[in-house]
């Protein structure tokens, strides 16, 4: 997208993005208008104020908006495709069960986060929590104690997924506007959720659940799942959920062992294998799988309905991801992105840092994360494309700092608050001492190890 000459100076542009962003804000809090629409009408009159030339305007949009949709609406479908089939088919349950007679009584907990973070990888945050919930209230109940115990690791591990880790809309959209490669992220996005999970989720409930003792709620009926076919077997699942992984890593261990030399890039056989490699044709040939694999014992029409009803509750996310890469490309077309780039500078404010502060404010302020990653990319951007010497790690590293601001102080304004409050029959004190907390923690963690990663790497 070419940005045209900016009719004001970086003082008026930076009163201006400002005030765009304050009106996002009061739109979403105050007035309760949709993200999509609110990111939309403010994206248009940014514009129009910018000094976009109002032939420019509608194209400026609509390049910002497809341009962001052609990545993130293919990851995300699929992933959420591949989601809705280990929910139906009871392959939560089954990899839960496995994977807690594996680790025994003791460390239920810690296999229940072990199962949540595999499952993570392909379904959102609020879905996949509420399909864990029954298994963690009858691991509870079998096991006794807090069910903070049970319950914290698996949220958090949800949690981490869904901010750091691609398919998910955030991290997709954020690394597509900041140019980062989606596979090199997944890879950066793992390394960092892992210990980040262990860390500030898994290791803060052994405290909160000796803290805060709570029995084990009614809510969902603290049963198993009950499922109208046989389950599939825990190879099947973990085959499943390590398709993609083992797919997308290929494309980047080769295109790492290209970039040292070892091999021909221009191979054929290598150019075939990075193609397989790529994200949305791994997850297209993982989402195949799982429709033969899962699907076994029902019909052609029916895994075509699960499919179809996968689709429906991720409509809203990808249009909010879409609009916030339309605001990012008005910011980058008017100029207002060089003029931030600028005063980064002359304030010295490392540019990592300025991504994770940025993200934290628009957390705080809105509650949403994904609309806080989207619009922090989209904000900085124009700085990451004017900046020189950046690798593709600094590119990754960013992407996990921003995510790292939209997780911290979950609060009032975060439907995450009130689902884990609720569902857990939490008061509003304890969810914030709990939850809160451990969201912050999670988003410090990351963005400490990305800060790591950003000086020594």
């Amino acid at each position: 997208m070419n940005a045209v000459e900016p009719v004001y100076g970086t003082p008026v542009l930076l009163m201006i993005a400002a005030g765009a962003v304050l009106l996002l804000l009061v739109l979403i809090m105050r007035f309760r208008l949709h993200a999509f629409v609110a990111l939309v009408l403010v994206s248009l009159i940014t514009a129009m104020i910018a000094g976009i030339p109002m032939g420019k305007v509608i194209p400026t949009l609509l390049e910002g908006f497809g341009s962001t949709l052609a990545t993130v609406a293919l990851l995300v479908g699929f992933g959420a495709m591949i989601g809705r089939l280990l929910e139906v088919t009871g392959g939560a349950q089954v990899l839960a069960d496995r994977l807690i007679n594996q680790f025994g009584a003791e460390r239920a907990p810690l296999a229940l986060g072990v199962a949540s973070l595999l499952f993570g990888f392909p379904i959102f945050f609020d879905a996949g929590l509420v399909v864990m919930l029954p298994i963690i209230f009858s691991v509870a109940l079998r096991f006794g104690g807090s069910v903070l115990l049970y319950a914290l690791p698996a949220a958090g591990a949800f949690a981490v997924m869904h901010a750091l880790v691609p398919p998910h809309p955030g991290p997709v959209a954020a690394g597509d506007l900041l140019g980062a490669d989606i596979g090199l992220l997944l890879v950066v996005g793992l390394v960092v959720a892992i210990p980040t999970w262990f860390l500030g989720s898994y290791l803060f409930s052994k405290w909160a659940g000796h803290r805060f003792v709570l029995p084990v709620p009614q809510i969902l009926g603290a049963t198993e799942e009950k499922h109208d076919r046989r389950p599939p077997s825990f190879g099947t699942v973990l085959f499943v959920l390590l398709l993609p992984l083992a797919l997308i890593f290929l494309n980047t261990g080769l295109n790492t062992l290209a970039t040292m030399g070892a091999i021909d890039a221009d191979a054929g056989w290598v150019t075939v294998l990075r193609l397989v490699g790529q994200t949305p044709v791994a997850l297209l040939i993982t989402v195949i799988a799982a429709m033969a694999l899962l699907g076994k014992g029902r019909s052609a029409a029916e895994v075509e309905k699960l499919m179809d009803g996968a689709l429906g509750p991720i409509c809203a996310i990808i249009l909010v991801t879409g609009a916030g890469g339309m605001f990012g490309g008005v910011l980058r077309a008017s100029g207002i992105g060089q003029a931030l780039a600028g005063s980064l500078d002359s304030v010295g404010m490392p540019l990592i840092v300025a991504a994770f502060v940025i993200a934290t404010a628009l957390r705080v302020a809105q509650g949403s994360a994904t609309v806080a990653l989207t619009t922090t990319a989209g904000l900085i951007a124009p700085t990451v494309a004017a900046t020189t010497g950046l690798s593709e790690l600094d590119r990754c590293f960013l992407v996990i700092a921003i995510a790292g601001g939209a997780t911290v102080l979950s609060h009032f304004n975060d439907s995450g608050f009130w689902l884990v409050g609720r569902f857990l029959n939490m008061d509003e004190k304890t969810t914030l001492k709990t939850w809160t907390v451990m969201e912050t923690l999670l988003g410090g963690i990351a963005f400490g190890f990305a800060l790591l990663g950003w000086w020594l790497l």
